[in-house]
């Protein structure tokens, strides 16, 4: 007969939350925000091709609040899934396995990605677009 006093999965109730395991779901969920969020691009590339008429169309919706929250997300998930990729190739080397590397790195790559962020949208509502 089995032994059932032992654990038998580990699931989120027995894991402490730390910021490798939430960059490595935020990687993952980044990614699929992309490929999602890329339908947004796909639309406005074909409006352009459509002509003045679709494309006032499709930046009436863009440039409303919702549109530019979408924006702002799809383009954090852009910089933060590059800093969290290049991350994963460094360590692809071999380098930063060091549990206090890990941990910098992880808390890097968000900080990296939320200035890359701001710094491009800062550009970008200053030089009139987004209107």
């Amino acid at each position: 007969m089995a032994d059932t006093r032992r654990p038998l999965s580990p699931h989120l109730q027995i894991y402490s939350w730390q910021v490798q395991m939430v960059t490595s779901i935020l990687h993952r969920a980044t990614g699929i925000a992309l490929a999602v969020g890329t339908l947004l691009i796909v639309w406005g590339l074909l409006a352009l091709a459509g002509g003045e008429a679709s494309f006032g169309q499709f930046k009436t919706c863009i440039g409303s609040p919702l549109g530019l929250v979408l924006l702002f997300g799809w383009s954090w998930a852009l910089f933060y899934h590059l800093c969290n990729g290049i991350r994963h190739l460094v360590q692809d080397t071999g380098a930063g396995y060091a549990i206090p590397q890990f941990v910098r790195s992880s808390w890097l790559s968000v900080i990296v990605s939320v200035l890359l962020t701001v710094a491009v949208w800062a550009y970008v509502l200053s030089a009139g677009g987004a209107a």
